[in-house]
């Protein structure tokens, strides 16, 4: 668990009431015990008022806060408050703006507005967290600590093309190997001093969408801007660590957020924990696709879920309220996927600025009579009910999809070939055709070790690292499955094509040569025919987007083009490779065909759901270390839907009830059967 000094799901949210008068406070502590909240996150941007000039610290008004809290039992997830930096350090030190992509400097605003290089930003941020820890090390109401807040963006200043040139040193060692890796007799950019390297912008080698004409660069640059950015968050983690050796550390992530690699995040936090703002017409697998990521990221232990609204959003351009009963539905899916805290932005709504409108559990009218309070309390009071039964629990699964960050950034950094190609809607269409069967899924990166896996999958694995397909190899020479897909195996690490044919070097391991690599205009399509039937599998499917045009080398076909010159080319091929198989999807199929495939796969290995699907019924489940499941079914339509349950028997942990045979769910409405 998190911390064991509140053994059960943690539930609560981000609080800021610094922003309102005393009395106020007095009636948010009331509210907080009518619906069951035991976690307050604060200081998130309170720097400034901290800080309020480069000689004096005060946190006074930050005592009285802890201590009230703590006197009325809440517990507290204590955060730096450098997510935002003060207005008197940006006038006195213009180096803690950042430059932007367009190479404009900024002034002072917004937040997340700290260049990652800036000697002062890092001498400060690292104080002020160093202060917080030796202030209140010893509190026994700090059960966390959460740096900074949403770390993103990047920076494009002359610190961080200096730090850009110190870094690019540390990996290539000498400018003939960087210029090797870079390929810079293209266009002649052979480069004979360090100085001579600038940050790739659109000031110099991109262009806006994410488009480069060196790709090399711009990758190695998105590495560093992760890689600097990380190294913020390591000074505070250290400041911290340095006074409080045992409490946990955390900052929040963001899911799929594209500028951050969070697998190399994830070995610097204690738990990982991220915000999840889907909107109404997020694809509920996209939502549970992200939150098995964030588990993912630490190899299955179970993550924080540290915001979401209780109903209304602020970013979007359409903020929709939640519907009755979805946010408590939503929340229970992130515990379903390994979420051990529920906890909200915000707690109470604030009065101005941009986020006045964001949800909260204390909307404007100030008081407890509100539809959106009352869901709350509803919930916090069956998490008390649940107190610790869950937590801690594993979600265990026999398939794993790979995401890879570095891997993504270069898809769509490519020039070509077509510019429809998104990483992340080709990982999610292989996630939902196994989310749709209540099949378990790992997200794991490419350092994760396969061998606990029966089926690995890895759609469009473009850039292939040193050593994987060797990895990729012994996995399936030892009896396991690997699938992998169109442009795939395509450029090394430094975004240097393999050469030799493509899928480069999984050609061994997949038995097939890649010879060309068809673009399909949006409105055009072709059709992957089998060869014959095949499971749930029969007949012809629509494709997309890519076409690879594929030989067989040993692999045996099992569909081919319907259409176009290539009609009757390998489209679907498996190769036996020792005692396992390596499959290869040469273009980007409908539905249809990827639930019958890996429906196949998965019975081939005896991989079975727990209970058979129903449309818009979603199935998961967590297992202790003394082998306790508790199954989650969440209902996500808009009307009730009866589930037949096969063996599946037990106690519902929210109703008391013992369940068997079958069950009808109330729309939005969830069960968590403990077997």
């Amino acid at each position: 668990m998190i911390h064991t000094k509140l053994p059960k799901i943690w539930y609560g949210g981000d609080y800021n009431p610094e922003q309102w008068d005393k009395e106020v406070m007095d009636e948010d502590l009331r509210m907080f015990n009518l619906a069951g909240i035991d976690v307050a996150t604060i200081n998130v941007f309170s720097w400034a008022l901290s800080q309020p000039n480069e000689d004096t610290y005060d946190f006074t008004w930050l005592d009285d806060i802890i201590e009230r809290l703590h006197a009325n039992g809440t517990y507290i997830c204590l955060a730096t408050s450098t997510g935002a930096h003060p207005a008197w350090m940006a006038k006195k030190y213009p180096d803690v703006c950042r430059v932007d992509f367009e190479g404009r400097k900024h002034k002072f605003g917004m937040r997340h507005n700290s260049c990652p290089h800036s000697p002062t930003y890092r001498t400060y941020s690292e104080r002020i967290a160093e202060k917080l820890a030796e202030r209140y090390k010893d509190h026994e109401a700090v059960l966390i600590w959460h740096i900074s807040n949403e770390y993103g963006g990047y920076c494009y200043c002359d610190n961080c093309a200096s730090g850009f040139r110190t870094w690019l040193q540390a990996r290539y060692t000498t400018l003939d190997q960087l210029n090797k890796a870079w390929y810079t007799g293209f266009w002649g950019h052979t480069f004979y001093d360090w100085e001579e390297i600038v940050p790739p912008n659109a000031l110099s080698e991109e262009w806006p969408g994410d488009r480069s004409c060196f790709q090399a660069i711009s990758l190695d640059y998105r590495r560093f801007m992760s890689d600097s950015l990380l190294d913020c968050y390591k000074l505070e983690y250290d400041a911290i660590r340095r006074h409080c050796p045992d409490t946990p550390i955390t900052t929040n992530l963001m899911g799929l957020y594209k500028p951050l690699d969070y697998f190399k995040w994830a070995p610097y936090l204690d738990v990982i924990s991220w915000d999840n703002y889907p909107s109404l017409d997020t694809p509920v697998s996209l939502t549970s696709m992200t939150h098995d990521l964030m588990r993912g990221l630490k190899e299955g232990q179970p993550f924080m879920l540290m915001e979401q609204t209780p109903s209304q959003q602020n970013w979007q351009k359409y903020n929709s309220l939640k519907r009755p009963g979805v946010m408590k539905l939503w929340s229970y899916q992130a515990v379903a996927r390994g979420a051990d805290t529920i906890l909200f932005f915000q707690l109470r709504r604030s009065a101005g600025a941009c986020e006045k409108f964001h949800g909260a559990v204390i909307e404007h009218v100030g008081h407890e009579h509100t539809r959106v309070f009352r869901e709350c309390a509803e919930l916090g009071h069956e998490l008390e009910r649940l107190s610790d039964k869950v937590l801690d629990a594993r979600v265990k699964a026999r398939v794993a999809i790979v995401f890879d960050w570095e891997n993504r950034w270069a898809v769509e950094l490519s020039s070509g070939p077509t510019i429809d190609l998104k990483y992340v809607d080709e990982v999610h269409k292989y996630y939902d055709a196994l989310f749709q069967q209540n099949i378990q899924v790992d997200l794991i990166g490419t350092d994760t070790d396969l061998t606990g896996y029966d089926i690995v999958i890895a759609p469009v694995l473009y850039m292939v690292k040193e050593g994987y397909a060797g990895r990729v190899e012994q996995f399936v020479h030892a009896g396991g499955t690997f699938l992998t897909t169109f442009f795939s195996g395509i450029v090394n690490e430094n975004d240097r094509v393999t050469l030799g044919g493509y899928p480069g070097e999984l050609r061994n391991v997949l038995g097939i040569w890649a010879e060309e690599i068809d673009a399909l205009f949006p409105d055009q399509s072709n059709q992957i025919q089998l060869t014959e039937p095949w499971g749930g599998l029969d007949g012809s499917y629509q494709c997309g987007i890519l076409c690879d045009l594929i030989h067989a080398e040993g692999a045996e076909v099992k569909a081919v083009y319907g259409k176009d010159f290539y009609q009757g080319m390998p489209a679907l091929t498996v190769n036996k490779f020792g005692a396992g198989q390596a499959w290869y999807v040469a273009s980007s199929p409908e539905p249809a065909f990827l639930q019958g495939l890996l429906g196949n796969l998965c019975q081939d290995k005896g991989i079975t759901a727990p209970i058979p699907p129903v449309p818009g019924v979603e199935v998961s489940t967590r297992t202790n270390e003394q082998n306790e499941s508790f199954v989650f079914i969440l209902n996500h339509n808009n009307q009730a839907a009866t589930i037949a349950l096969g063996d599946l028997k037990g106690t519902d942990l929210l109703s008391g009830d013992f369940i068997e045979n079958e069950a009808t769910l109330a729309a939005k409405a969830v069960l968590i059967i403990e077997k």
